[in-house]
């Protein structure tokens, strides 16, 4: 029973994905929010645990990637939407359907890459959707139009080729999954007794995962241009 500990898990992301879905749907956008935040803890966890106990399968990251488009893909595009999107009449339809759409393509493109790298190509999806669903939290304190910007830039991002640190490969020592119950109802505790804060320090951490991308992306840039520039001095 405890090999199936990693499984519960992933299936305990997808259930939070939904019920976010059905509390958005009822005007609860924001206790929406914080569940797809939940969601990225009980997602990191899950393969950490498999590893820890040594039962990977291909079973488990299958279920893995269509967990995660319902979680970070369908549940941070239907807040978005029922919070703002829904006032661009017909463009925010497009941009609402965009970002799951570009998370699909993500976590195919993932599923299928060949060996293993410490960098992911594209951003991934969980972060992706945990930026878009703590952003909603503080949609009264921004302009307006950032939030369809936002959500476009972040659906391009995770299609797009840049690279961003890959820390899944820190592992558990095999004694963690003991205290992962704990663990996981003090970070809901965490976040439902002290939404104001933990939110910001979620979107914080999250926001400048994202921009390292961009930034490590356009470093890399200038310095070809620059190399591009010298050789042709030299020739």
């Amino acid at each position: 029973m405890i090999k199936l500990l990693p499984n519960f898990l992933t299936l305990g992301n997808l259930i939070l994905g939904m019920i976010a879905v059905m509390l958005c749907l009822s005007g609860e956008y924001q206790v929406a929010a914080i569940l797809v935040v939940i969601g990225m803890v009980v997602d990191g966890l899950d393969g950490r645990v498999a590893r820890a106990l040594g039962v990977q399968s291909d079973f488990g990251r299958e279920i893995d990637s269509l967990s995660d488009i319902v979680t970070f893909g369908v549940a941070p595009a239907v807040i978005m939407y029922v919070a703002e999107l829904h006032t661009l009449g017909v463009t925010g339809d497009i941009i609402t359907v965009l970002f799951p759409v570009a998370g699909a393509l993500r976590l195919a493109r993932f599923n299928i890459s060949v060996g293993r790298t410490n960098y992911f190509v594209g951003l991934p999806i969980t972060a992706a959707g945990g930026i878009l669903a703590t952003f909603v939290l503080y949609r009264g304190l921004i302009p307006f139009y950032w939030l369809p910007i936002l959500t476009v830039a972040l659906s391009y991002l995770m299609v797009s080729r840049t690279r961003y640190p890959n820390f899944k490969k820190v592992g558990l020592p095999k004694t963690a999954f003991a205290v992962l119950p704990i663990l996981v109802i003090s970070v809901a505790y965490l976040f439902f007794e002290h939404r104001d804060i933990v939110p910001s320090i979620i979107f914080l951490i999250l926001g400048l995962y994202g921009g390292y991308g961009v930034w490590h992306d356009g470093r890399a840039y200038m310095r070809r241009r620059a190399k591009e520039r010298v050789r042709r001095v030299q020739e």
